[in-house]
């Protein structure tokens, strides 16, 4: 016979596993300049979705497409620095 094993018994099994880590929270707050920018960059070709874009929607989808270009560029180079001063 084959025990039965419900979700719950699954999601207790692993409830170490279920919050993040303090290194996980670090990650996501360092990238959340990038995920908000990403975020806006949608919010403005959605807009578009359903009619043509006038002027002032490419504006924002480009100034939106610089913004995310911007923070991955940050990101970038904030990941490339190695502590010590040695690049």
């Amino acid at each position: 016979m084959n025990p039965i094993v419900t979700v719950r018994d699954a999601a207790i099994a692993f409830a170490d596993w279920i919050e993040p880590t303090d290194a996980e929270l670090d990650a996501i707050e360092q990238e959340s300049p990038l995920i908000l920018a990403e975020v806006d960059l949608l919010d403005a070709q959605i807009v578009t979705l359903d009619r043509v874009p006038t002027e002032v929607d490419s504006r924002r989808i480009r100034r939106a497409r610089n913004r995310v270009l911007a923070a991955r560029r940050t990101l970038a180079n904030r990941a490339a620095v190695v502590p010590g001063g040695a690049a």
